[in-house]
């Protein structure tokens, strides 16, 4: 028997690229949703193809998760409409490939806000709910980048090192009120995020979305005794 099924989910940046991805694999196993993105209208159009799909309880709202009262809010509205929250998948995220001389600081922020402040936020917000459930499973969706460094990564680098050790501290504040914690640091994405661009699946050596979606869902399935903390994911042939 599947240990979704039943279970309340929410997924920050959830109506495209691996959020979508991860969304659907929910959903296809019974699980309820919960969906933010920054655009009402792209939240809009997603909670309208899964219903059409079959997914009865499916709801969503805007969120820019760098705003801890519309985290607040949003989690909140969440909990409501979902009779609690079993799942949270911290997905929402941003590319910065800039040099750091070159470097607006304004985008600095926006993207250690996004990929780590927004993370605390939602976290902090969702324990509460989480221990008055019994328990629960956090996934932060993290990248390779958190471990290597590259020229023109500095804040997108910085952000998910400091995922990493968020993440790690987290788990260890909160295994002993049964909520189970991870990180996943996938490889190349065949996705539009930052600036990628995406491309026909036949021509590129890159993940898909669902594979990264598949293995969030594996990490939900396990016995609660275990807990693969960190996973790595790589393509498999990457380019010479």
């Amino acid at each position: 028997m599947s240990r979704i099924a039943g279970k309340s989910a929410l997924v920050t940046g959830g109506t495209r690229g691996i959020g979508l991805a991860i969304a659907h694999a929910l959903a296809s196993r019974g699980a309820s949703l919960f969906l933010c993105a920054r655009k009402k209208e792209d939240v809009d159009r997603t909670v309208a193809a899964l219903r059409s799909k079959g997914t009865e309880r499916v709801a969503g709202t805007a969120c820019d998760v760098r705003d801890f009262d519309q985290v607040r809010a949003m989690i909140q509205e969440a909990g409501k409409k979902l009779d609690g929250l079993d799942i949270l998948v911290n997905n929402a995220g941003v590319g910065s490939y800039s040099y750091v001389e070159k470097m607006p600081v304004d985008e600095w922020k926006a993207t250690l806000e996004t990929n780590l402040s927004g993370v605390f936020y939602c976290c902090h917000e969702v324990l509460p709910l989480m221990k008055r459930r019994g328990g629960g499973y956090i996934i932060n969706i993290g990248s390779l980048a958190g471990k290597n460094a590259f020229p023109g990564g500095a804040a997108y680098n910085a952000s998910k090192f400091g995922l990493i050790g968020f993440s790690e501290a987290l788990m260890q504040e909160v295994r002993h009120d049964h909520i189970r914690v991870s990180y996943v640091m996938p490889g190349s994405v065949n996705t539009d995020f930052g600036q990628e661009k995406e491309h026909k699946r036949s021509n590129t050596w890159k993940l898909w979305p669902e594979d990264v979606a598949e293995l969030v869902v594996h990490l939900l399935e396990m016995d609660p005794r275990a807990l693969p903390s960190r996973v790595e994911l790589r393509p498999s042939e990457p380019k010479k």
